[in-house]
């Protein structure tokens, strides 16, 4: 297949969205991001081998928090440089309004209610976790062949019964838990939570009271600098620009909040009494500057042509967070809270500064990485993601199909430019969603029988899911 192929896409609808040139969406406002200019499709390109594939998550990065999705206050050249070269996406949905659902869905492909782990919203009990036995992304990519590795925020379960290197990482660096203070490592519970290990000799606790972001960022410079043998899946989990608000070089900062923590105060972690809107654009502008870092390596490397990159993030943003003109945030299923910033690019097969709009979450991602490595889901466990590489690639139409969500106390689930919404009022809403992504227009009344499908269509999805835990 020739990137040539992705020229077709121009103008073209897939599903319920489009994918165009130039300076579409919140960009074009900017002015910073996106020059308008013709298509070109490359052509006497070799070629391409299986992607090297490099995954990128902040950690509750909101959907404007980019300057290329029209963040007014927040500068991130690097990403929006890393958008330029390839597709960004502007109805990207997380699998979930939380941290480790999110990641369930996205590690096996599937909806976080079909294991135990993926109902806890998020992870905080340390009996339950992502099953060792179920096939993840890094498994099925390494029975295919690939180098796997995870650096940063696992969140999935916690030692002794849970870890990466349990679950098809061959190498993991990181944090087991939610949240960290950047600079101590200690965790919610006050205990250190920075662990190194590899699939035979397991994780063992690491000790570097560095900030954290820096330390995670020369760990991934170092790994994608290697020349490896085979090619490689690396999940890069920032936890940044998740609470607490503290930035590189906030020592005081993080020695009150250490302070806290130790004398047993609880919720000290989230530091509800700090933050601004100024800490915040300085945590994720640093996170775009680790970002560009770690693409400088990769293209000194001289695997940048052969690498697929994702940036994402795990769920919609929390309080300091510019989701304009969404409604909701983190922990709640309202646009701005599952809806997220998400940029892919692969020199070798897509042509950049293109802009898409087709809806789409977090295990389409699995599926789409499966395809393109070769690999095949566990037949035993179906993918509820649908792969991408098609569309991508060949310029494709998706399917029709629905983009489904459940957490305590809400519902949701999106049908092209529809979104049947209930939250915790119990009111059954429905909402043209590109058309009113702020979600104030409830067409329940007016649109009766589409209420009922999509009503419909959500319970039966629900009927196949493990029930919540009582209590």
């Amino acid at each position: 297949m020739s990137r040539r192929a992705f020229g077709g896409l121009i103008g073209a609808t897939a599903a319920a969205g489009t994918l165009t040139v130039g300076g579409a969406g919140p960009a074009a406002a900017t002015g910073s991001a996106y020059r308008e200019r013709p298509f070109r499709a490359a052509t006497g390109r070799r070629a391409a081998r299986r992607p090297n594939v490099l995954f990128i998550l902040g950690d509750d990065l909101g959907w404007a928090d980019l300057s290329s999705y029209g963040s007014p206050h927040i500068r991130t050249p690097h990403l929006d440089r890393l958008a330029r070269q390839g597709v960004r996406f502007t109805q990207s949905y997380s699998g979930s309004a939380t941290c480790s659902p999110t990641r369930f869905s996205l590690y096996t492909g599937r909806y976080p209610g079909r294991t135990e782990g993926g109902l806890a919203e998020p992870i905080a009990d340390r009996t339950v976790g992502l099953d060792p036995g179920h096939p993840t992304l890094a498994s099925l990519l390494r029975d295919a062949g690939y180098a796997t590795a995870l650096i940063g925020k696992w969140h999935c379960g916690y030692l002794p019964d849970h870890s990466p290197t349990k679950s098809g990482w061959d190498t993991f660096f990181g944090n087991f838990g939610g949240a960290l203070e950047y600079y101590s490592k200690l965790g919610l519970g006050g205990e250190y939570d920075l662990y190194e290990g590899n699939v035979t000799e397991g994780d063992a606790e690491y000790k570097d009271l560095r900030y954290y972001t820096r330390v995670l960022t020369e760990r991934a410079v170092d790994h994608v600098s290697r020349r490896h043998s085979k090619p490689w899946l690396l999940n890069l989990n920032f936890t940044t620009p998740h609470w607490p608000w503290i930035a590189d070089g906030d020592e005081a900062a993080s020695a009150e909040i250490v302070r806290r923590v130790r004398a047993g105060e609880k919720g000290a972690l989230q530091h509800r009494d700090g933050g601004s809107l100024e800490k915040y654009a300085e945590m994720v502008e640093d996170l775009d500057r680790s970002v560009g870092a770690v693409l400088a390596a990769l293209k000194r490397s001289g695997q940048e042509e052969d690498t697929l990159v994702f940036f994402g993030s795990d769920n919609g943003g929390e309080r300091w967070s510019y989701n304009w003109p969404l409604s909701g945030n983190k922990f709640t299923l309202q646009e701005g809270g599952i809806r997220v910033p998400a940029i892919v690019r692969w020199p070798a097969r897509i042509d950049g500064g293109q802009v898409s709009h087709t809806p789409h979450y977090s295990p389409d991602w699995t599926a789409t990485l499966l395809e393109l490595a070769g690999a095949r889901p566990h037949p035993a466990y179906p993918l509820d993601g649908t792969s991408l590489a098609g569309y991508l690639l060949r310029g494709e139409r998706l399917p029709e199909r629905d983009l489904f969500w459940r957490i305590r106390g809400e519902r949701a689930l999106r049908r092209g430019d529809w979104k049947y919404y209930r939250g915790k009022s119990g009111r059954d809403q429905l909402f043209h969603v590109t058309g009113d992504p702020r979600e104030q227009a409830d067409r329940a009344g007016a649109e009766g029988r589409r209420l009922a499908e999509l009503r419909a269509a959500w319970e039966a999805v629900d009927a196949t899911l493990l029930p919540y835990p009582k209590g």
